[in-house]
């Protein structure tokens, strides 16, 4: 065979493609010999060319393992023992490299067989070796055997880790120091005992300077191994880079500053930056790098990409990214170098600095949002101007900053609609397509949030949105759609003029066949969707049957996109019919069920080479059924399109059975076996739409066996199944958006059917939610920097505002009988209203206290002395939130806790005062402090000197903005005024002028118009004609309403 095999390996090599397929096919054929395993061995070692002996430990490393049981001791020995030959004699370095990929498989099943207890003697002798060679192929070797062997490496750690450390600093061998290199790549791979872990911090500094002289030398593939060195340890949650982030940080802003580097190492660099602000970010802060950091993304924002480079490698683009997620995690360290490098650069000649400058605040809206709606005046005058620029870029980035202000500054962007619509609907007039496109989008997204506020504009965008629509490119005629449905939802039943003209122009969009133009049938029907719900019912049933008709159709298209959003579109026609909707269940349940079970599509890419790239051809000589070298997992992708459309497809599962009700009895069985298996899928998008579906569901099965016999036990069987998933995910989810949902879901629930049903459930729930509180649950484990407690940790508003409702659904459903669970939750939860916690924390407990306390009762007097402190502190605070908050909560533990807050009174009246002058600014904060008057004196108006209170309190009625708060207000005036109060009888001029104020207010209830109305007529009595010249003097409106109510009751 040896001859034979010998011919053949010469023959694969030749260029003749049909001389190589013989040869491929007889080497197949001989390779089912285990006598090809000596053969090739042979030829390893004494073949003439190393092309020929490389061949060979490739193929040997193919076969080795499917023949190596059957290969007697004597023949393994010799196999082992010409393999270290080869690696300590062999002259070619691809060669050491094939044979050293050779041993590592073998070594997998000798070592731990006890087969082989002199390899690793060999690879530290090789190590120590005075010839270079040695050095390189031991470190070669170890890289490989960590793949196969690295659980074996663990006991010597300490050994390995001076010999790493040792050649990373090796005087002579260049080489050594790159084989090195890579070997502490692969030794972190095989290293989980955290004491161990953290002494890899000791290689840090080697590391940089190794890659350093790496890039000097021109062999950046090198360097970058540093790069993902550092990833490894950035992502790992033991605090492995100390001091060292600094060092790294400066190599990498180095890195990526040099313009005369591959886009490729440059981009490594800037990920690393990316991974220490998403993972270290403390450790950022700490050592004081977000401001060096930032000055380098900023000037990366201004290098000009060139047009033949790759999007994703482009310097810019990396550094936006890096810049959003720094913001994400520390915005108030983000924001002011930002917002004056963009004051700076929106000044600047050159236009890539002006277009810098916006960008650089688009990009940090989603994360700075608190800290820029201070400055949001300042702000729009850079974006506005930007966005009347002669240059193209920089009105593009503006528009596209705009559009970020309006997703993430909501509500407060809203207020300047005056100022930034018009702007927009200039910018859809623009030359530039692309700056058509993004103010497009910028209207889509400021509409999305709008609601009356949008009603003068009306007109003038409608007149461009459908000529654009007409006219435009079809790229943008789908922003445009998206624009016009921001806009049907926000104008509400105002848009209804507009409505049949769109719907018209749709009907020729939803029956599109062609690929290029499946997207726009997409942004179609989804339109139409969205107009419905704004043209409603009556409007829209007699005409949806062609669009109906469209949508089903549009489901024999292989577009997922298309799919994903029809399921969007019958959603909103559920809603809209309820349960006509019944009627196209048998269609398009079908079709639902369809996209869940959809393949994922998950694409696992397998790593099959041996890294011999410079010996052509090798890719064809595939191992064959023998072979059963298990291939390395390089990647795993999922088509986003079916996990967009299964996430759709899981909504409209929800939305149906709730809007159909008992119609939805066919499908409830396979209904819930799909969202028990989207409960646990493992993207967030898919799961989230399952926890917020099974309330529906539930909701719906109540309706479903309604007056059935077994109707309470399979009703019972449901809710043991939803509540089960729902502390499941509470406790191990690790996405905060999705435990909110399941703790929302669970407060609807309690809220909806009441205590008795959940009853049984209230253990799993309580230590559900203490670990939440406890901040210990699995999507709170965050990985540590090994700092301190960070005291400008950001508030969880996704997560913990959900988990704080819990408390309040809880004490409303059972009362006075929620004491002993809130004594347990008590302690964690007030974790979050300590001094050293962000406002939004302590605000969000005051508010929590504020509803417990109301809904809870009496019980709450035994916390007043422990709470009564943090809610008079937060009277003062700066944040107009927590100041209401605060009022709304001080006069709820009045009203309920008895006799335990009367000694606060005299410190609580001093604490709102300021709340009444007229230079608190918060319309709402008044409001609440005078429904904390109210409730204060109807419980104990012994204890308040009413003399002085009381013109302040009616001085700032009526109620402006919280009209939560009429009950407590009108009825404390009610029965002062009933009772003959002395006080409140002194101030009856003021007391009219209030009633009229309130009987002409179209917000408020019939309920409050009776109470003063019933106040007033008391007043008559009291007075009769006294009354006549305080009449007289109300203008005449005011008078009028009075004097209709009188003569009503």
């Amino acid at each position: 065979m040896a001859q034979s095999l010998e011919l053949l390996l010469i023959q694969f090599l030749m260029p003749d493609n049909d001389a190589r397929r013989q040869a491929e096919d007889q080497i197949k054929r001989l390779s089912k010999d285990p006598q090809v395993v000596p053969a090739l061995v042979h030829h390893l070692r004494t073949a003439k060319t190393p092309n020929v002996r490389q061949l060979a430990a490739v193929l040997l490393r193919k076969k080795i393992t499917g023949h190596w049981p059957k290969l007697s001791p004597d023949l393994r020995q010799h196999v082992k023992q010409s393999l270290l030959d080869s690696i300590t004699l062999e002259h070619s370095p691809p060669v050491r490299r094939a044979s050293a990929n050779v041993v590592s498989v073998i070594a997998k099943y000798a070592v731990p067989a006890r087969e082989w207890p002199d390899l690793l003697p060999f690879l530290f002798h090789c190590s120590q070796s005075p010839q270079e060679d040695h050095r390189e192929v031991a470190l070669i070797l170890f890289s490989s055997l960590t793949e196969t062997i690295g659980e074996s490496f663990r006991l010597h750690f300490e050994d390995l880790h001076n010999l790493l450390l040792k050649c990373l600093q090796d005087e002579t061998s260049n080489r050594v120091r790159v084989a090195a290199l890579k070997a502490v790549g692969s030794f972190l791979e095989c290293i989980n005992d955290g004491s161990d872990v953290v002494k890899i911090r000791d290689f840090i500094p080697s590391i940089l300077k190794v890659s350093r002289q790496c890039l000097v030398s021109g062999e950046e593939d090198v360097a970058v191994i540093a790069f993902e060195i550092f990833d490894e340890l950035i992502e790992s949650p033991a605090p492995l880079l100390g001091e060292s982030v600094k060092s790294i940080v400066q190599f990498a802003l180095e890195v990526c500053s040099n313009q005369s580097l591959e886009l490729n190492t440059r981009h490594q660099a800037i990920q690393i930056i990316s991974w220490l602000a998403k993972y270290k970010s403390k450790s950022l802060k700490k050592h004081k790098l977000v401001a060096p950091v930032l000055q380098v993304m900023c000037l990366l924002l201004v290098e000009s990409s060139n047009g033949t480079d790759d999007d994703d490698l482009a310097p810019d683009r990396a550094a936006a990214e890096v810049i959003d997620t720094l913001a994400l995690n520390l915005s108030k360290q983000v924001f002011p170098p930002i917002f004056e490098f963009a004051s700076i650069s929106s000044q600047n000649a050159n236009p890539k600095f002006r277009e810098a400058a916006v960008t650089a605040l688009g990009v940090v809206s989603e994360g700075c949002l608190e800290v820029m709606k201070d400055k949001l005046q300042s702000i729009l005058h850079i974006v506005l101007g930007a966005l009347r620029d002669p240059e193209q870029m920089v009105r593009g980035a503006a528009s596209f900053a705009l559009g970020q202000f309006a997703e993430y500054l909501q509500p407060e962007i809203v207020s300047h609609c005056q100022d930034v619509l018009p702007c927009i609907l200039n910018a859809l007039e623009d030359a530039s397509d692309e700056v058509k496109e993004k103010s497009y989008y910028a209207l889509a997204a400021f509409c999305e949030n709008m609601d009356e506020e949008i009603l003068p504009f009306l007109d003038p965008l409608m007149g461009k949105l459908l000529s654009a629509l007409q006219s435009s490119p079809r790229n943008l005629q789908e922003t445009c759609m998206s624009a016009i449905g921001s806009i049907a939802g926000a104008a509400g039943q105002a848009f209804i003029p507009y409505a049949e003209r769109v719907l018209e122009l749709m009907k020729s969009f939803m029956v599109l066949t062609n690929d290029e133009d499946l997207c726009s049938r997409t942004r179609a029907t989804e339109l139409v969707g969205i107009v419905a719900m704004s043209v409603g019912r009556a409007g829209m049933e007699p005409i949806l049957p062609p669009y109906i008709e469209a949508a089903i159709a549009g489901f024999s298209l292989e577009f997922s996109e298309l799919r994903e959003y029809t399921h969007g579109f019958f959603s909103n026609i559920a809603e809209l019919l309820g349960d006509s909707f019944a009627q196209y269940l048998p269609i398009v349940v079908p079709l639902v069920f369809s996209s869940c079970n959809l393949d994922d599509g998950s694409a696992v890419d397998i790593d099959e080479s041996d890294g011999d790239d410079n010996v052509s051809g090798f890719g064809g000589v595939s191992s064959d059924d023998e072979a059963h070298d298990e291939p390395r997992v390089r990647n795993i992708s999922v088509r986003t399109g079916v996990l967009d459309e299964k996430a759709a497809a899981t909504q409209a599962l929800g939305l149906f059975a709730l809007h159909t009700k008992s119609f939805y009895a066919p499908y409830l069985e396979e209904t819930l076996k799909i969202l028990l298996r989207h409960s646990s899928y493992f993207h967030e998008d898919v799961r989230l739409q399952a926890i917020i579906a099974f309330k529906h569901v539930l909701t719906t099965t109540e309706a479903v066996f309604q007056g059935h016999p077994e109707g309470s036990t399979k009703a019972k069987e449901v809710l043991d199944t939803v509540m089960n998933i729902y502390f499941k995910t509470m406790t191990e989810d690790d996405d905060k958006e999705v435990v909110a949902q399941a703790c929302m879901s669970v407060a609807d629930i309690v809220n909806a059917i009441g205590f008795g049903p959940v009853e049984s459930y209230m253990p799993q729930l309580v230590d559900a939610l203490l670990l939440l509180l406890r901040e210990e649950s699995a999507c709170q484990l965050v990985e540590s920097d090994g700092d301190e407690v960070d005291d400008d940790a950001a508030h969880d508003e996704v997560l913990m505002d959900a988990v704080s409702d819990l408390l309040p659904a809880f004490a409303k459903c059972m009362g006075p009988h929620f004491a002993p669970i809130f004594a347990k939750l008590f302690v964690p939860f007030m974790q979050f209203g300590k001094a050293s916690r962000p406002p939004q924390d302590r605000t969000m407990v005051v508010a929590c206290l504020a509803e417990v306390a109301q809904n809870m009762g009496a019980p709450i007097a035994g916390y007043v002395d422990k709470v009564m402190p943090l809610v008079l502190k937060e009277l003062a605070s700066s944040e107009a939130t927590n100041r209401r908050n605060a009022a709304f909560c001080v006069g709820e533990l009045c009203k309920n806790g008895g006799e335990a807050t009367l000694r606060y009174y005299g410190d609580i009246l001093r604490g709102l005062s300021p709340l009444f002058s007229e230079l608190e600014p918060d319309n709402a904060v008044k409001d609440n402090a005078a429904g904390a008057v109210a409730r204060i004196i109807m419980v104990h108006p012994e204890a308040v000197p009413l003399n002085q209170v009381l013109p302040v309190f009616l001085k700032v009625l009526p109620l402006k903005e919280d009209h939560e708060e009429s009950i407590a207000v009108y009825s404390c005036v009610y029965n002062l005024v009933l009772s003959s109060n002395a006080q409140v009888l002194s101030l009856v001029p003021d007391l009219v002028n209030l009633f009229a104020q309130v009987m002409l207010s179209p917000v408020e209830t019939d309920e409050v118009k009776t109470l003063i109305s019933r106040a007033f007529s008391h007043l008559m009595s009291l007075y009769g004609q006294q009354m006549q010249p305080i009449l007289t003097s109300l203008p005449p409106t005011h008078a009028n309403a009075l004097a209709s109510f009188v003569s009503r009751t």
